[in-house]
Parts: structure tokens; C-alpha cells; sequence
């Protein structure tokens, strides 16, 4: 968790961890230093459980558990019939229908079928059907609902998705012609997700949310579904705590459920932190990066074709420090401690080979002889750190090439640049030159990056520029080769907004005069960090931490006191924004309906540092980067121009036009 850790709590990271391996041990709780060898089996997961898996579990971690392989549901798959097989799929159809014909292709020894979210009866009884008819029924061993559909990448973050993301996107939410059914379909969708992330947590919690938005739609349909769960004394799945001593142990979480479109700013904004510019320049998903490096060309023949590019993949986990300890950290801070790792690690290894010599390689001389021995102890402890050692050289190689990546796409689309610059029209600082100018600026950025740059501008003023001035900025836009598309639906969604009169304020930012970094700027530096600026991150709250801030802490605040509050374990529901209980939380779980950042994350991680012994979790519909939020701002701006002049945030107030002003009232 955020913050600092209490002694018996478990991060969600770990209860997911932990209710991963006691289904892959057959629903057994796994004990850890158990001497038995482990009962071979094959796991079957569809997509939805891969990406669960993937970010908690290795190759390596799987093997220890007894899988031997672990193959796709709808891949083809032979039969091995003396092998057990742990399913790990969603209950849809498709996916029954490919389990029952495996029962009756006989291709395990026997089937341990877990759903990630609750199977229905019917669904239930075609498996049984199935089995009866394959003669298979006592070969399935164990059926058990996981609840655990949802994506953890941290141990206080969480995603409800990664397959099929766009049921529950922005742009899926904010549709104009959305229908009511397709509304509920999204909605369902998202409390099945939350709910399963309660379940493992093992905790109910105090909501709040924003009246007339998605967000007050999910609260309603999850305070339901929990307090339905909570009447069912016998069934109920929060009557005890399957990890020991729970994580809200001593008090329910709060549940701030915040609509994407009280901020539209910062999921466009570029920024400077590590783990949110690898999300942003480079193809980072589920926690692995993909970086695609230059072979150069072979020695053949002028004219000859450069070599294929090759693919590298690099897991950033939590077993990796250097990762652990900087990706919230600015990047020129990153690029300094690569360097020092890499000079601390070359300081090592010319230790073990200097000892290595000495130990004969040097001859039988009376030096040599009488060095040995007082080296025999240090060598023993060199090569007792070999692997250590060789652990350190891989993470600083891994960083130095995903640095480095990082590096390129700074000094060739100058993003330092801005990022200082957005950051100022942001906090209202005074600009040092022309937003036209920077956008005009050939050098500067790609033609996505100077929209952002103008869409953060545009939805930060507070007021609309003029006819005339909007004609100039939109020719230079076009002038640049960017689609005005994106343009069209915050032009819409501003004016939607426009009876709102207090802006939103973010984060600022200072530039140290001492220009960059001194260690980055050596000549032997990894990293030629010449002409990027060296800019220091001011901790200012984003707008969901400002939201935050003040339901944790119940503070009273124009932007906040209408939100609602519900109780799921009070007995009757009442349609109340007055909280019973007036203490501070020491815990919360902050859940953005329409899509998230790392950003907003990192921002909420600052901020929870200096709130000794609280503990925040940060979730989202989706995770998206600045590129595919734009892509989807363009759909829907295509579909305005198409005619859909629906109100843009219509289905989102579900009629209530008049609250979802008031919700937008931050610009």
C-alpha cells in the first residue's frame, strides 16, 4: 500500500496473489515452505485470466506451483489424460461451451473449474448436463466462483480490464446515442468488477460519488449488490476473512467514486515522471514494456536493407528496487541514478575480477601468496554475491535501455518543453512565449502533441477564446497535420460545462537554475541529457486528490458537500450526501469511472506520503495514455460532425442536465 505499511495488513496485490495460488493448488490454501513436491497440473485460462495472472505470477512462480503448462482455452489443445487441469476462465458462453466439449473429448484426468466472476445457474447446469453425458461427472473435481475480476499492477493500484476495454471506455460512457440498455450493460459490467475487488479485499465500504454522473449510476447498482450480498447472512462473502487479519481491520474504507469528466486535462498532459513517461512514449501494458531496438545494417553490399528491428520485452515488477524506488521520480533523476548504479555496479565487478587474479592467476610469487590470504575471505564473499551481482547488472541494463527509449522521445519531440508549458497554463502561470508559436514551431512535437498541448489549453481557460482567435489556432493546427476531430467533442463537452465558473487548479512547476544535472552531463554519462531541461516537480493536488482530500479528511467544500453517501450494511438505504459517521478515513479506495492514469496515481502517491499510517488505492474503468484517450476524443468528435448533436455528456446525467453542470463546474 501507499504510505506506510501496517504490520498485519496485505496489499490488494498480495490478497490477489494469495487467492491466485490457493485456486492453482486446487482451492487449498498454498502453504509456503511445504517440503512435498507439488501435484503436476495444467492450467486453462482464457484472456481475462491471462492478464489477471500475468502481473502477479512468473513463468517461474507457476512452475513452483506444479504448472507445467499453462495454455489458452480456445487454443488447440491435445489431450493428457493422467494430468490434472485448473480452469481459470469468465463464465460466458463461448467459454462453457468450449469446457463442456473438452469434458467430452475426456482430456484431463480430472477438471477443477474456477469462474473470475459468479457463473449463473443455467450456465451452471449446462457444465452438468455436459458431464452427465460425457460419463465425466466425477472427473470434475471442484466448481468455484474466484471473484477476481479485476487487474492489479500495484500494490495500490487496479484496472477492471484489459480485454475488451472499450465496453467500459470513456467513449463507450459518453456516447451520445447511447441507448439504456447498452447504459446498463457498461454499468453491470463495472459493479461486477468492484464488487469482486470488495469481495477480495475483504471489506465493505462507505461510499461516496458525484451526483448526476456514471459515477452515481455504478454507486447505486453497487451499494445495491453489496447490501443483497450483506442480507444473505448464509451466503454472504463478508462474513469472514479467508487471509487473517484483514487490511481495514480497524475501520471500513471510504469507496470516492469520481466521473472522468471532472478533469479531462490530465489524462492529455504530458508528463515527467518515470513510470507515467514509459506509459506515455513507450507500448507499456499490464507492467510489461516492449521496446523495439535498431539492428543498424549489416556489412553487405551498399543499398543492402537495414536489419529487422527486434523486439525486447522487460517485466517492470515490484521484485525490481531500482523500479520500485524511482518510478514516481523525475526523469532526470532516473537518468542520474542509472548512471551512479552502473558505476556502483562497475566499481563491484573490477573488485571480483582484481580478487580472481590474485587467487593464481599471478603466479606463485611471495606477494601473491601472502595476499591470498587475506583474500580468501573477501573472494568467498565476492562470489557468494555473484548472482546478486549479476541480478544488479540485468536491472541496470533493463533501465538503461527503457531510459534511454525514454530519453529519445524527449529530445525529438522536446517534451520537456511541454511539460513546463502545460504545466503553467494549468496553475495560471504567466506563459514565456505564444501558444501559437509552439504549436507553429516545426521542431517542436508531433502533430498529437501539439493538440494536447491546445485541447489542455482549451478546457483550462477559463474563458473560451474568441471566433477569430480559434480560426488562428485551428489553422495552425491543421497547418501542423492534426486532426481537429478531438476539437470537436471538448468544443461541445466545454460548452456543455460553460455555466461553471470555478476553474480547476493543478499542480506547478519550478526549473532549478542550476540547469541539468551534473552526473548526467558527464562525458562518460549513459545519457547525453544535453538540452533537456532539468525541471523539479512541485507537489500540487490534481482535481480527484483535491476530491479525495476532502472526503477523507471530511472536509466541508463547495466542490464536494453534495456528494451522495451510501452504506451498504446500513438497513435501509437513504438518499443522503450527510455522512453518519464525521471522523477522518485512514483508508480509501479512489475509483475513476471512464478511464484513469499513471499521472493521477503518482499524484495520489505524493500525496498520501505525508499522511502518516493512511493507505489510498487508486482504480479505473480502464488505463489509458494520452494517445488512445485522444483517439477516442476523435471518434466522438467525428461523431458530432456526423450530426449526433446530442448533448456530449447527456447519457452520462442521465437526463440530469442541470447537476452535471454543477459536477463540471471545476473549469
Amino acid at each position: 500500500m501507499v504510505g506506510s505499511k501496517m504490520a498485519a495488513t496485505a496489499s490488494i496485490r498480495e490478497r490477489q496473489t494469495v487467492a491466485l495460488k490457493r485456486m492453482l493448488n486446487f482451492n487449498v490454501p498454498h502453504v509456503k515452505n511445504s517440503t512435498g513436491e507439488p501435484v503436476w497440473k495444467v492450467l486453462i485460462y482464457d484472456r481475462f485470466g491471462q492478464d489477471i495472472i500475468s502481473p502477479l505470477l512468473s513463468v517461474k512462480e507457476l512452475r513452483d506451483m506444479g504448472i507445467t503448462l499453462h495454455l489458452l482455452l480456445h487454443s488447440d489443445r491435445d489431450p493428457i489424460p493422467d494430468v490434472p487441469a485448473v480452469y481459470f476462465v469468465m463464465p460466458t458462453e463461448e467459454n462453457i461451451d468450449r469446457m463442456c466439449q473438452d469434458l467430452r473429448n475426456q482430456l484431463y484426468e480430472s477438471y477443477y473449474l474456477n469462474f473470475i466472476s459468479a457463473i449463473s445457474r443455467s450456465k451452471l447446469e449446462d457444465i452438468a448436463n455436459a458431464a452427465l453425458a460425457a460419463s465425466a461427472v466425477t472427473q470434475v473435481a471442484k466448481v468455484f466462483d474466484q471473484y477476481l475480476n479485476f487487474i492489479t499492477l500495484e500494490d495500490d493500484m487496479f484496472v477492471l480490464c484489459n480485454q475488451n476495454k472499450e465496453l467500459v471506455s470513456y467513449r463507450a460512457i459518453n456516447r451520445p446515442d447511447i441507448t439504456d440498455t447498452e447504459m446498463e450493460t457498461v454499468m453491470d459490467t463495472i459493479v461486477d468488477s468492484l464488487f469482486c475487488f470488495f469481495v477480495t479485499l475483504g471489506a465493505v465500504p462507505i461510499i461516496r460519488c458525484s451526483r448526476g454522473t456514471a459515477a452515481e449510476m455504478v454507486a447505486v447498482k453497487l451499494d445495491k449488490k453489496l447490501r443483497e450480498n450483506l442480507r444473505d447472512a448464509r451466503n454472504s462473502l463478508f462474513t469472514g476473512d479467508p487471509l487473517g487479519t484483514g487490511q481495514f481491520s480497524f475501520q471500513r474504507p471510504l469507496l470516492v467514486l469520481v466521473d472522468r469528466n471532472i478533469d479531462l486535462a490530465t489524462p492529455l498532459h504530458h508528463t515527467w515522471t518515470y513510470q507515467a513517461l514509459v506509459h506515455d512514449v513507450l507500448d507499456f501494458h499490464l507492467n510489461r514494456v516492449n521496446l523495439e531496438e535498431s539492428a543498424g545494417v549489416e556489412n553487405s553490399p551498399a543499398g543492402a536493407r537495414p536489419k529487422r528491428k527486434n523486439k525486447k520485452s522487460y517485466d517492470l515488477t515490484p521484485v525490481d528496487k531500482f523500479w520500485q524506488k524511482h518510478k514516481g521520480s523525475p526523469f532526470p533523476e532516473v537518468a542520474e541514478s542509472v548512471q551512479q548504479e552502473l558505476e556502483s555496479y562497475r566499481a563491484q565487478e573490477d573488485e571480483v575480477k582484481r580478487l580472481k587474479s590474485i587467487m593464481g592467476l599471478e603466479g606463485e610469487d611471495e606477494g601473491a601468496i601472502s595476499m591470498l590470504s587475506d583474500n580468501t575471505a573477501k573472494l568467498t564473499s565476492a562470489v557468494s554475491s555473484l548472482p546478486e551481482l549479476l541480478e544488479k547488472k540485468r536491472l541496470i541494463d533493463l533501465h538503461t535501455n527503457v531510459a534511454t527509449a525514454v530519453l529519445e522521445h524527449i529530445k525529438a519531440r522536446k517534451l520537456d518543453v511541454y511539460f513546463e508549458y502545460e504545466e503553467k497554463i494549468m496553475s495560471k502561470t504567466t506563459l514565456d512565449k505564444s501558444l501559437l508559436d509552439v504549436i507553429s514551431d516545426p521542431d517542436a512535437g508531433t502533430p498529437e502533441d501539439k493538440m494536447r498541448l491546445f485541447l489542455i489549453y482549451y478546457i483550462s481557460a477559463q474563458q473560451a477564446p474568441t471566433e477569430a482567435d480559434l480560426e488562428q489556432y485551428k489553422k495552425a493546427l491543421t497547418d501542423a497535420g492534426c486532426s481537429l476531430s478531438p476539437l470537436q467533442y471538448i468544443k461541445q463537452w466545454k460548452a456543455f460545462a460553460k455555466m461553471a465558473s470555478t476553474p480547476a487548479s493543478y499542480g506547478s512547476t519550478t526549473t532549478k537554475p542550476m540547469g541539468l544535472l551534473s552526473r548526467v552531463m558527464n562525458t562518460g554519462s549513459q545519457f547525453v541529457m544535453e538540452g533537456v531541461k532539468n525541471l523539479v516537480l512541485k507537489q500540487q493536488n490534481l482535481p480527484v486528490t483535491r476530491i479525495l482530500d476532502n472526503l477523507m479528511e471530511m472536509k466541508s467544500n463547495p466542490e464536494t458537500d453534495d456528494y451522495r453517501y451510501f452504506d451498504p450494511k446500513m438497513l435501509r438505504s437513504n438518499d443522503s450526501s450527510v455522512p453518519r459517521n464525521k471522523n477522518p478515513f485512514q483508508e480509501a479506495i479512489v475509483f475513476v469511472v471512464g478511464g484513469g492514469n499513471y499521472i493521477e496515481y503518482q499524484n495520489l502517491v505524493d500525496y498520501i506520503k505525508a499522511k502518516q499510517g493512511k493507505h489510498i488505492l487508486y482504480g479505473c474503468s480502464e488505463l489509458f495514455n494520452a494517445t488512445q484517450f485522444i483517439k477516442q476524443l476523435r471518434s466522438m468528435g467525428c461523431d458530432a460532425a456526423e450530426g449526433n448533436d446530442v448533448s456530449v455528456v447527456h447519457a452520462v446525467a442521465g437526463g440530469h442536465a442541470d447537476v452535471h453542470v454543477e459536477v463540471l463546474g471545476m473549469y
